[in-house]
């Protein structure tokens, strides 16, 4: 055993088992389980309908499972926190970032006045350290002081999107859930979002889980695939694998809706 080996316990990241979600007659999510290692990236792909953002909506607390459990660094998340205390640490530990960040950004608050409200809310810091603070986020996603003083009108799709992403590190999450968060924005600015993401994963060691239908983003950001279908995980693996070598029919028909020559510079 080494040193390094000897020192605490072993985390285990995020573990989900047989996550289940029924709306009336309609079963959303059917069994889903799989697992994401501290400062891994795993990208959850499937058509509209298969179930990806329903299960991400639990992992958040924005949906509860009906079966299942959902456990981050072996503390169970499956059950409804009760207290003001046990919620806001469990928004903490996993964050979200949308689609649309125009419709997950109050429009009357600028963006410094966004990110010292996620400050207040969860840190102890003064009005100076909140201010200081703010700034190492907009600096960490490319941002700067004229941007601080904007409304999110002001800005455009992939600069707000760059503050949806600083929000959400406010907190220092130990999961970032992108949930299709490249999907509204021009090609040549998904491939700079993509790229400020891979950067931040290996400066922070932050976990991803990036939802996504188009596979032609997969490569570019994880190191795990699940492919979703009506509610059931059909194929899993290394990227790798799953990108060059698939095993289930599904995959394949998602795979041949991809342009061959990629959408994006092979070097980012």
């Amino acid at each position: 055993m080494t040193a390094s080996a000897k020192e605490g316990p072993v985390v285990e990241g995020l573990v989900v088992e047989g996550l289940r979600k029924r709306y009336g007659d309609h079963t959303a999510v059917d069994g889903v389980s799989f697992s994401l290692a501290p400062g891994a990236s795993l990208a959850i792909v499937g058509e509209s309908g298969s179930g990806k953002t329903t299960t991400v909506r639990m992992l958040v607390g924005l949906e509860h499972p009906d079966g299942g459990t959902v456990r981050l660094d072996g503390r169970d998340r499956s059950a409804r926190p009760r207290r003001r205390a046990e919620r806001l640490a469990r928004a903490r530990e996993i964050q979200m970032v949308f689609q649309d960040p125009y419709l997950s950004l109050d429009p009357r608050v600028t963006v410094s006045g966004c990110l010292d409200e996620v400050l207040r809310l969860h840190t102890d810091l003064d009005a100076a350290g909140r201010g200081f603070r703010a700034a190492q986020l907009l600096d960490q996603v490319g941002l700067g002081t004229r941007e601080a003083a904007s409304l999110p009108r002001d800005l455009s799709g992939g600069q707000r999107q760059r503050v949806a992403i600083a929000r959400a590190l406010a907190v220092e999450p130990r999961v970032l859930v992108l949930d299709e968060a490249v999907a509204a924005l021009d090609v040549s600015i998904q491939a700079q979002i993509l790229e400020l993401l891979r950067r931040i994963r290996g400066a922070s060691g932050i976990g991803y889980l990036f939802v996504t239908h188009d596979l032609a983003v997969v490569r570019h950001i994880a190191d795990e695939v699940l492919v979703l279908k009506s509610g059931h995980v059909v194929e899993t693996g290394p990227a790798a694998r799953v990108l060059e070598a698939p095993e289930h029919p599904y995959t394949r028909l998602l795979l041949a809706s991809v342009p061959r020559r990629g959408r994006f510079p092979a070097g980012r």
